[in-house]
């Protein structure tokens, strides 16, 4: 009943229009013919679609058809369009009024050529073609084959059709997706429709046993959106149309599909390339635009003057296929699957197609970068071997300065052993008389016995001395005190400072001072600045020659000053002093200054001089303080 009383409403609306525009067309009637008269040049064609103008496919046709009009004609065109909205129900008393409002419409300006729209279309224009336009040449397009009447078309009717091969498009699909059991079909309830459910199900025949294939055109659509949402595994929908479904509701435009889209739970393919876009995985599909250019061509020779009844064009196949890429990533689809030669639509870009010369251009920084890199840890590791090859060197260098230092100290060494080495003899002399005499007195020979030992071990100490300063070795960084670095120095250079008349003083700090360093090399470098302030007070008198030798703690850093009271740096020379070869000596090489900084820096450290104002000159040691050992000290 509701359906019936929908067909009934729709019916009188149109009956109404209908007479109103009767009452128009007579009122204009009495206008002057020149109104209505075209230019020589100007065509006028009517199009007339089945079930309405934005139904899907039929919209993408009407779009398509428009712009190739335009794009292919050499005329100016006057192009009315109207739909046969009684083809959405099997009421053939509802055209009446459509018919009659045709007749009102064009009876005293004929269209040039009429084109019928799809098979609803072909069938109304055939079937009133007398009482509508008897002469007027018609092509009839967007229609299967199989809709065609060929029995009654007249020489003035030509048809650019095509064929549907629906197991071409089952067998396709289960080719890409071959797990698929079952395929829904979705298609309306209009007299159209309900023709091409018959034509699949003849169709499909050889694929029973193969898939199951489930209709919905007896449901309304809002049940089949629920249906179709609950599909079993391993399911595809196959999207044929929906003009009207089986509560006769008509659907315009594109939300069915895109409602079936929202809700599906399998992919979808359909038979045309109007519904390709977003919502259809894809396939072998008509061609929209393909069938305009063919029907538009057509209808651009029969409006230059050929006759319709000698233009024949065979029912065009399926496109080759194409696919939505997003479609496929979607359902899990192999490209691999696609047949040849098929298009994929929609592909997203990778990271090097969207950004390819950023890319490149990056990479290449990054290949700039690395060769950079690659060439600075070249010379890093150059330079690493250049320093220790420079340091061992150096050593080398330090190790005959420090030969040539004993040379020097030879005198004073020899003092050094003389002195225990005598009282060692004077000792055992004494003892050997006592052991003599007969009155023995055992303490006595006792402290004798200790002065043999305490000398022997002075002795032995002055001996260890000089052979750790003439030993070769690699640098060694161990924790010491250099105060007792300090110390020792000044004791293995006491007996020359005192034969040359020189009073050295030392005021070391009360606090350990621990560096990591090399005891050997620190030592050299004490000797060198104390025995270059002995020479340089060589001319003074012997009160004058005085040299003091101090540690601090500065913060983190412990220092040694040594200070003497000869004439001083000349002002021109502070800078160049630690330079290789420089000297003040007549027989000096010039190296043991510039060994001393290179000593002292591989330490960490820092080396100056400065004069103090007329009173000689000051040689300051900075050394980084061992801070663990520096903490638990203070």
């Amino acid at each position: 009943m509701k359906r019936r009383s929908g067909i009934e409403i729709g019916e009188r609306r149109l009956t109404g229009m209908v007479r109103r525009l009767l009452v128009l067309l007579a009122l204009t009637n009495g206008l002057p013919a020149s109104v209505y008269a075209s230019q020589p040049d100007h065509k006028r064609i009517m199009i007339l679609h089945s079930v309405g103008r934005e139904f899907r496919p039929w919209n993408e046709y009407a779009r398509t058809m428009r712009a190739e009009l335009d794009r292919q004609s050499p005329w100016p065109l006057d192009v009315q369009e109207h739909s046969l909205v009684a083809a959405r129900s099997a009421d053939v008393n509802s055209e009446a009024p459509f018919l009659r409002y045709l007749q009102a419409l064009y009876a005293n300006h004929p269209p040039d050529l009429v084109i019928g729209v799809g098979a609803p279309a072909a069938s109304f224009i055939q079937r009133t073609r007398q009482q509508l336009f008897p002469a007027t040449p018609v092509l009839f397009t967007t229609i299967e084959a199989r809709r065609v009447d060929y029995s009654v078309l007249t020489g003035n009717d030509t048809v650019v059709a095509v064929t549907h091969r629906f197991l071409v498009l089952f067998e396709s699909f289960l080719r890409i997706s071959p797990e698929t059991r079952t395929i829904a079909i979705v298609n309306g309830d209009s007299p159209n429709e309900r023709f091409w459910r018959g034509e699949m199900q003849r169709e499909l025949k050889p694929l029973e046993g193969r898939i199951e294939i489930r209709w919905y055109d007896k449901f309304s659509y809002e049940d089949t959106l629920k249906q179709l949402a609950a599909l079993p595994s391993h399911s595809a929908i196959f999207w044929y149309q929906m003009v009207a479904d089986a509560a006769g509701v008509a659907h315009e435009g594109d939300r069915a599909l895109t409602r079936l889209y929202n809700v599906a739970n399998a992919p979808i393919f359909t038979h045309d390339d109007s519904f390709f876009g977003r919502e259809i995985v894809g396939g072998p599909m008509h061609s929209a635009l393909g069938r305009s250019r063919i029907a538009v061509s057509v209808a651009m020779r029969i409006l230059g003057g050929e006759n319709p009844g000698e233009i024949k064009t065979p029912p065009s196949e399926f496109a080759v296929a194409k696919y939505d890429w997003r479609e496929l990533q979607r359902w899990g689809i192999s490209e691999a699957r696609l047949p040849p030669g098929s298009e994929v639509h929609f592909r997203e870009a990778s990271a090097w197609e969207k950004y390819r010369w950023q890319i490149a251009a990056a990479c290449g920084v990054v290949l700039l970068q690395a060769t950079l890199i690659s060439i600075l840890l070249y010379e890093r590791r150059r330079r690493h071997f250049a320093e220790v090859e420079a340091r061992q060197r150096m050593s080398e260098l330090a190790h005959v300065t420090r030969y040539s230092m004993a040379g020097e100290l030879t005198t004073s060494i020899a003092h050094e052993l003389n002195q225990p080495l005598g009282s060692i003899l004077v000792n055992t002399e004494t003892a050997a008389l006592m052991l003599d005499s007969p009155t023995l007195d055992v303490n006595e020979l006792k402290e004798i016995l200790v002065d043999i030992k305490r000398d022997d071990q002075r002795a032995g100490e002055v001996i260890r001395r000089l052979r750790s300063l003439l030993k070769r070795a690699p640098f060694e960084a161990r924790e010491i005190d250099l105060n007792q670095t300090v110390g020792e120095t000044l004791d293995l250079v006491s007996s020359l400072a005192h034969a040359r008349g020189v009073t050295v003083e030392s005021v070391l700090s009360a606090a350990p001072l621990p560096v990591k360093g090399d005891r050997i090399q620190l030592q050299q470098v004490l000797l060198n600045l104390v025995m270059n302030a002995a020479d340089a007070m060589a001319y003074l008198d012997k009160p004058q020659r005085r040299i003091v030798v101090r540690t601090a703690r500065d913060r983190d850093f412990a220092e040694i000053e040594i200070a003497d009271h000869g004439p001083g740096i000349p002002a021109g020379k502070l800078a160049e002093i630690f330079e290789p070869f420089y000297t003040s000596k007549p027989s000096g090489m010039g190296m043991g200054l510039s060994i001393a900084r290179t000593i002292v820096e591989a330490h960490d450290g820092e080396i100056s001089a400065e004069n103090r104002g007329g009173e000689g000159a000051l040689f300051r040691i900075r050394l980084p303080l061992a801070l663990s050992s520096a903490l638990a000290a203070s």
